[in-house]
């Protein structure tokens, strides 16, 4: 690699920080869904406002999970609290609700100076941390909650990687590893790559609707052991980017599996609110952590995490969320509020926003049914969304998709010809890479390949999600249908999938 260098009063001088000595570690993160299709996306919009011609008038991007983005409409008493704390002189205004202002003046009570502005505990906002026991313990039906357990994070992410920090040491054979399902969200990956931890694949079972096969989690734990001391199980419920929502059973097989391994549990839950299905329901691990007794529910150290860019508020640019974490050691659990007080505190403004999503009107409160109303509005469209793209994407020849139990996203398998892989492998990039490329180019659909979620070998995919207006998701699914006949037709005849 050439050298990189200024000219500095007639010398040559290095720069001190070239690709050669760049942390290692930064280098081997990927993160797909911000990821090389989607700096193609922006370039291919700028050249569309500048007036390039393209066979399509926009591009639509459905390769991240940002609601507002696609044109959801905030929840108006979330936004009025929030606006309430961070304009208090509003207090006084009769536009606003008194339910609304009374949360905010709670809030506000519990800011140093009675301000948004200023910095909260490490943990977070004590009132806050409070109001999500309560939340916690009315989702799982009575069982206990205890606030000096919770956590106030920069979203889940930041609470994911905070745990995970905790969790990895050792060397060579002794090295943490991490058991992450496959498909995965490339966060975990990412992370684990930072850290030098070793990443265990445990696949899901795409032919069972994505259901999580206690078998596999036996054979992987087996196989990683002669190579890493495997020390935690990450699973995401429901699922991204599989979009399944795990059975009772299930969960209840993996906490045993996690007991007697002796495994810490990190379970991401941010779509407990997204569930379409009427076959399913969301359980919350520590419920049912809890049923199975106290031999699991005193021993099993459990993180569960939530945020306030999914559910039905689509909060992403407040960076709201929390941990809630079980059994940890008591030194461990100081040495974690350590870790958390080097970052100071998570935005205070997303705090805020996460209070409201775990402290909603009342019915007997003004806002009750304005609330509710938005709310069923918001989930309901989205369950309409999922049945569609299930439906539609299945009656393209060469695609397979599972039904979109729950989460945002639909992960199809695709057929990719032979022909188009060797022309892939030629290129240097991965077949799905090559599908994807060819779809944004041809229509300016942003999806993202499969490969940067993990995938079996020998399968592909995409990730989409289904955030778009009805309409727009529409006209992107017939897009999609478009080009995959086109794309066979190319490459192949349209008898070779197999469906």
């Amino acid at each position: 690699m050439a050298t990189v260098v200024l000219r500095e009063n007639g010398k040559m001088r290095e720069k001190s920080l070239t690709m050669d000595t760049l942390n290692p570690q930064v280098k081997a993160v990927e993160y797909a869904v911000r990821g090389p299709i989607v700096t193609k996306a922006g370039d291919i919009e700028r050249g569309l406002q500048q007036g390039q011609k393209h066979p399509f008038t926009e591009v639509i991007k459905a390769n991240i999970g940002d609601s507002h983005a696609m044109g959801q409409k905030p929840i108006t008493f979330l936004r009025q609290v929030v606006a309430l704390c961070s304009f208090p002189e509003l207090l006084d205004s009769s536009s606003f609700p008194e339910d609304a202002k009374q949360r905010a003046r709670r809030i506000l009570q519990g800011c140093g100076g009675q301000s948004l502005g200023s910095y909260s505990a490490s943990q977070g906002v004590d009132c806050i941390r409070q109001d999500i026991a309560v939340y916690i313990e009315q989702r799982d039906k009575g069982v206990p909650a205890d606030w000096d357990n919770i956590y106030l994070t920069t979203g889940a992410s930041d609470g994911i990687v905070s745990i995970l920090k905790m969790l990895v040491s050792g060397q060579g054979r002794s090295r943490s590893g991490v058991m992450i399902p496959i498909p995965q969200y490339p966060l975990y990956s990412a992370a684990i790559s930072e850290m030098e931890a070793v990443q265990i694949n445990y696949y899901l079972d795409e032919d069972n609707c994505w259901a999580l096969d206690i078998n596999e989690l036996h054979r992987a734990y087996q196989a990683a052991k002669e190579h890493c001391h495997p020390r935690v199980i990450c699973i995401i419920n429901p699922g991204n980017p599989t979009g399944q929502v795990q059975s009772k059973k299930c969960i209840e097989e993996v906490l045993h599996f996690a007991y007697e391994e002796n495994l810490f549990v990190m379970s991401d839950e941010v779509y407990q609110d997204n569930v379409y299905s009427p076959d399913c329901q969301f359980h919350s691990f520590k419920k049912v952590l809890y049923e199975m007794g106290p031999e699991y529910f005193n021993t099993v150290e459990l993180a569960s995490f939530h945020s306030t860019s999914k559910g039905y508020s689509g909060e992403c640019g407040f960076r709201g969320g929390y941990m809630e974490v079980l059994n940890l050691d008591l030194e461990v659990k100081a040495q974690l509020v350590k870790l958390l007080s080097v970052r100071l505190c998570p935005p205070v403004s997303g705090q805020a926003a996460m209070d409201v999503i775990v402290n909603p009107p009342l019915p007997h409160e003004p806002s009750y049914l304005q609330f509710h109303k938005e709310k069923r509005a918001v989930l309901g469209a989205l369950a309409e969304k999922a049945q569609m793209t299930e439906q539609i994407l299945n009656t393209v020849p060469g695609i397979k998709c599972n039904p979109v139990q729950g989460a945002m996203y639909a992960f199809p398998r695709i057929f990719i010809p032979p022909r188009a892989v060797e022309e892939a492998m030629s290129l240097g990039i991965s077949p799905d890479m090559m599908y994807c490329l060819r779809l944004l180019e041809e229509t300016g659909i942003c999806l993202v390949p499969g490969s940067g979620f993990g995938q079996r070998e020998g399968t592909y995919h995409f990730r989409m999600t289904i955030l778009p207006t009805t309409e727009k998701l529409k006209v992107l699914l017939e897009k999609l249908r478009d080009f995959h006949i086109k794309f066979l037709k190319e490459y192949a005849s349209l008898e070779e999938p197999k469906r």
